[in-house]
């Protein structure tokens, strides 16, 4: 997983590029929620994921969650097909189109 990082103001931008697997797990988790600390608005561009498997739908999970607990924005844009076709195959498309939608996204923001 090669990623690329933008910052401006206190927007960010994640570019993500390759596999976004249980092997990538660790070292994307660190980057995002790291990037997701330092900023107000973060955007991940998933284009160019070629793949993604269980743990890389937890990774998007955890980054929203943890954007709505602390009140900052976070969108996923231009998702490639892999990255749609498991966000549907959990049921989790709505969670990055509007949070207020999830249970769980509502529960976080109260905390």
């Amino acid at each position: 997983m090669q990623v690329h990082v933008e910052k401006a103001g206190g927007a960010s931008r994640v570019s993500l590029n390759g596999e976004m697997t249980i092997y990538s797990a660790s070292d994307l988790k660190s980057t995002l929620l790291g990037v997701l600390a330092d900023c107000t608005e973060l955007e991940i561009a998933a284009s160019n994921v070629t793949e993604v498997d269980t743990t890389g739908a937890q990774l998007l999970l955890l980054a929203k969650f943890e954007a709505v607990r602390s009140g900052k924005a976070l969108r996923l844009t231009a998702p490639s097909p892999a990255v749609r076709d498991v966000l549907e195959c959990y049921r989790l498309s709505a969670y990055f189109e509007d949070p207020r939608s999830c249970p769980l996204m509502q529960a976080a923001a109260a905390v």
